[in-house]
């Protein structure tokens, strides 16, 4: 590669490409000084001179003119600056060229490296930038590529520079994934890699069945209906508590659809997962009774000081209320950010604790006017 050769490259990488000149020309400024440091003098200061109109790449040693020297490498005196330039005076910096004859095929060398390299940052970046609003969404794309050693799935989304990965635990455990499958995916995060820009993607982050109600509820895209919390065991159950910014507008309604169209359309995509939506409640009593659906409760306990909660069931409820190891009432502590202990009716009469408040859930049915339990079955 000759000057010209290198110049007329970034002309051409400039139309093609739209990325200006000046992107690459004050990196290889840097890099050639570098290399000629390196290769022919590491202790005089120089600087390279660029020249695109002339094709010219010329290298300057530049000397202080100082009244005594004391550093012949960088400071020239008055009188020898005067044999080179007549005017000088004290305080002037003068150039002399130093570029050598060789020189030719390392700027070549340096110049292909630095190119290659700040074209492979400006992919990253345009990349990272084209895609950063992706972040926090979900997006469609094909599986190209699994990795049975770990288990990772690389997904290719078209028409973008972007690979996404699935980890081995942001994978639904009930599905399976072969090439060419297409998934729909919630993006968590974008990291930068030697091979460009990867997004970060699941399919067992809790807040994919978020994205999946705001796309199927419009009351959650327009914001009068908010979810307040989503909690999942991956492919067996999730709890989603939601309220109400309109008091005119049913949240449970509005998420569920009519003859639960929405909802389904959401456990379909799930795999058959069991969805409990839940009517959030400001009052910690209602809250509890209403995230252990499907459990009918007889009263709740709570002790503030402790953030711990007693739950009282009818015996033949118990096992519906704690659910299958234990699954339903620890996805309704982690929703109402509660410890919540379940008792069944005639347990809770052989005991005597006390706590700090309590109180009788008599208009039960009415609370659980507030839940729903969905699934395929």
């Amino acid at each position: 590669m000759t000057n010209k050769d290198f110049f007329m490259a970034l002309d051409a990488l400039e139309k093609e490409k739209g990325i200006e000149k000046e992107y690459f020309l004050d990196a290889l400024k840097t890099a050639l000084t570098t290399a000629y440091k390196r290769n022919f003098d590491e202790v005089r200061p120089v600087e390279v001179e660029l020249k695109p109109e002339k094709y010219s790449i010329e290298i300057y040693a530049y000397q202080t003119v100082v009244a005594e020297v004391e550093n012949p490498d960088s400071e020239i005196s008055l009188q020898d600056a005067k044999l080179v330039k007549k005017t000088a005076k004290i305080g002037d910096r003068l150039k002399t060229p130093v570029t050598p004859k060789e020189f030719g095929r390392i700027a070549a060398g340096t110049a292909k490296q630095v190119i290659t390299q700040k074209l492979r940052e400006k992919e990253k970046t345009s990349a990272y930038g084209e895609f950063a609003n992706k972040v926090d969404t979900l997006m469609t794309g094909v599986v190209n590529r699994v990795d049975e050693a770990t288990g990772t799935v690389y997904v290719e989304f078209p028409n973008t520079n972007i690979e996404g990965v699935m980890a081995e635990y942001d994978k639904m455990t009930t599905e399976r994934y072969n090439v060419g499958d297409r998934l729909k995916v919630y993006v968590k995060k974008l990291r930068e890699t030697n091979y460009g820009v990867q997004a970060i993607v699941s399919r067992a982050d809790a807040r994919f069945v978020k994205k999946l109600f705001e796309l199927e509820v419009p009351e959650i895209q327009d914001g009068v209906v908010e979810v307040v919390n989503v909690v999942r065991e991956v492919g067996y159950r999730t709890k989603i508590a939601i309220h109400s910014k309109d008091p005119n507008v049913d949240a449970l309604g509005a998420c569920v659809g009519t003859k639960g169209v929405r909802v389904n359309s959401i456990v379909f995509q799930l795999g058959g997962e069991k969805i409990d939506i839940i009517v959030w409640s400001d009052d910690p009593f209602e809250y509890i009774a209403r995230a252990l659906s499907p459990a009918k409760v007889i009263s709740v306990e709570i002790d503030e000081i402790t953030k711990s909660a007693r739950v009282i069931v009818a015996d033949d409820k118990l096992s519906l209320a704690i659910g299958k190891g234990g699954q339903n009432v620890r996805l309704a502590a982690k929703l109402t950010n509660w410890k919540i202990d379940v008792k069944s009716e005639s347990k809770a009469q052989e005991e005597s604790k006390v706590f700090d408040t309590h109180t009788d859930v008599s208009n039960i049915d009415d609370i659980f006017g507030g839940t729903e339990d969905i699934n395929l079955d």
